[in-house]
């Protein structure tokens, strides 16, 4: 199964873009985002374990859609604030995910790494601890620079039934490239646009680095291997993190009706601010 989907649902800017504006009494987006999509990566989970209330509404607020799926992003401080996380930082994270995992509601856990870390012996030790700390959920690994895209990585990651992220991003650095890898049950795709004007800038603002609008054009190769990858994976997931104005919203819509083969039905106040997104859609509500 291939389920596309936006990163996160929780952005200001998707006021009257994404999401209705006014809003209509009793609103709730992700409720909403859950009758357009089949998938989103909570990023919320990156900053702070998740609270076992908070799982619980979210696995409430989809219960209409029965092919959705989470995934969720590992702590930051087992990622890019590396020697920080506590015991209790690792309990907290877990009891979080609780009633997503015995709800069927998650798909993966993507353990993902900051450009700056490079394959390196220490790295890998590091990694095949981490794997093992939360061996029970089904594990994505993304990396962004290309010293890890080597062989024995991805036997590395298959050997221990784990996913490796196939990411588009900028190419500068000796970014990792576009890959379609397959290495364990669950694919993985990542979406981050590609403003080379802001991804390694100092002082922009964090979120223009994903400030980026894909061409259909653009978005055609990973049509080709997001179908690769489906005969090799038992779930594949697609995420778009071009989250700026509601460009992912656009995007992850264009992916599916083109790996589906089908309109797909678009947002309205999303239709209006992309005219488009026409061409794929179904219907507007």
């Amino acid at each position: 199964m291939i389920r596309v989907g936006p990163a996160g649902w929780s952005y200001g800017d998707w006021k009257g873009t994404v999401y209705p504006d006014p809003s209509p009494r009793g609103f709730d987006p992700l409720s909403y985002l859950a009758e357009y999509f089949d998938t989103i990566e909570i990023n919320s989970s990156f900053y702070r374990p998740p609270s076992e209330a908070m799982a619980r509404s979210w696995v409430r607020r989809v219960a209409h859609n029965p092919r959705f799926k989470f995934t969720a992003k590992l702590y930051r401080k087992f990622t890019h604030e590396r020697g920080t996380a506590t015991s209790e930082d690792e309990r907290l994270f877990k009891r979080g995910l609780e009633p997503l995992w015995e709800s069927g509601r998650l798909g993966a856990v993507l353990i993902q790494f900051p450009w700056s870390f490079k394959n390196t012996l220490e790295a890998r030790a590091y990694v095949r601890e981490l794997l093992e700390q939360f061996h029970e959920y089904p594990l994505v690994i993304e990396v962004r620079h290309s010293s890890w895209n080597v062989e024995d990585i991805y036997r590395f990651l298959a050997e221990r039934g784990v996913g490796f992220c196939n990411i588009d991003q900028p190419l500068v650095h000796r970014s990792l490239p576009p890959t379609s890898r397959v290495t364990a049950a669950v694919g993985y795709v990542r979406l981050h646009g590609r403003n080379y004007e802001n991804w390694f800038a100092e002082n922009a603002d964090p979120g223009a680095r994903y400030d980026y609008l894909y061409s259909p054009e653009e978005l055609e190769p990973w049509v080709e291997k997001i179908r690769q990858m489906s005969e090799l994976a038992r779930d594949v997931y697609v995420i778009t993190n071009n989250h700026v104005r509601g460009k992912g919203a656009v995007n992850a819509l264009e992916l599916r009706a083109a790996v589906e083969g089908e309109t797909v039905a678009v947002p309205r106040p999303l239709l209006e601010h992309y005219p488009r997104l026409r061409r794929i859609a179904r219907a507007s509500v």
